[in-house]
C-alpha cells in the first residue's frame, strides 16, 4: 500500500507597516489548511469562484490585480484566497509588490520537496487577438525575464508598470524561473490576461507528479534545495 501523498498547501499572514495579508493556497486546488484565518472565507472579496475542485476568493483592494490572481489560481488548479488591506492612499506599488511576494512565499512553502514532479513548464494562451507564451522551472534559482508590450499607463486601478513587477515579485519568492512573453495583441486587457493564463497553465504543468518517477529529482545534480 502506497504511503498517502502530502498535502500541497500553505496558510500564514504577512504583516509590515504598508500591507497586512492573510493568504490561503492549495496548489491542487481542494481544502485549505486547517491553519487558515477564518476571515478569509467571510465572502468580502472581489474575485471569486467555488467549484467542486476549487475554491478562489481574492480582495487585495485593487481590482484588475484581483482579476489577474483569479485568472492565475483558476488555470493553474490551484485553491486560493488572499486578502490585503494596503496603503492604497500612496499608489498600487505596495499592495501589488507584496501581494505577489506574499504568493511566492505561499508557492514556495506549498511545493516542498520538488521530488517527482515534471518541473519544467510552458504554454500558450490566447484571448481574443492577444497571444502569449510562458515557460516555467521549478528551479530553486529565483529569475524572470517578462515581456508584456503594455502601452497604458494603468488598466483599471493597477499601474501597467506594476504588471510585470508582480510576476517578478512572485517568481523570486517563489524561487523560479520564469519567462514569460506577449506575442502579439494590441489590447492592453488582453495582453496582460493572456499572459497570466499562459503562465498558469505552464506551472500547473511544471508542478505535475510524473507517473513513475516518485521520489526523484528532477535534477543532474540530484538536489533542487541548495
Amino acid at each position: 500500500m502506497s504511503a498517502p501523498t502530502a498535502n500541497r498547501w500553505a496558510a500564514f499572514a504577512r504583516d509590515t507597516n504598508e500591507t497586512k495579508i492573510q493568504i490561503a493556497l492549495n496548489l491542487d486546488g481542494g481544502a485549505f489548511p486547517p491553519e487558515t484565518d477564518a476571515r478569509l472565507l467571510q465572502g468580502d472579496d472581489h474575485a471569486s469562484q467555488s467549484t467542486k475542485s476549487q475554491t478562489i476568493s481574492i480582495n487585495t483592494g485593487i481590482g484588475f490585480l484581483d482579476h489577474m490572481l483569479h485568472a492565475l489560481s483558476k488555470h493553474a488548479g490551484w485553491s486560493l484566497a488572499l486578502a490585503c488591506k494596503g496603503d492604497l492612499h500612496i499608489d498600487d506599488h505596495h499592495t501589488a509588490e507584496d501581494v505577489c511576494i506574499a504568493l511566492g512565499y505561499a508557492f514556495h512553502q506549498a511545493m516542498g520537496s520538488p521530488a517527482g514532479i515534471k518541473r519544467f513548464g510552458s504554454a500558450y494562451a490566447p484571448l481574443d487577438e492577444a497571444l502569449s507564451r510562458a515557460v516555467v522551472d521549478i528551479s530553486n534559482r529565483p529569475y524572470a525575464v517578462i515581456e508584456l508590450g503594455l502601452k497604458r499607463e494603468k488598466i483599471g486601478d493597477l499601474s501597467c508598470e506594476m504588471i510585470p513587477h508582480c510576476m517578478e515579485s512572485f517568481a523570486q519568492a517563489a524561487r523560479i524561473t520564469i519567462h514569460v512573453d506577449v506575442i502579439r495583441g494590441f489590447n492592453d486587457h488582453h495582453r496582460a490576461e493572456s499572459a497570466f493564463k499562459a503562465l498558469a497553465v505552464a506551472i500547473k504543468e511544471a508542478i505535475s507528479k510524473v507517473p513513475g518517477k516518485e521520489g526523484e529529482v528532477p535534477s543532474t545534480k540530484g538536489t533542487l534545495t541548495v
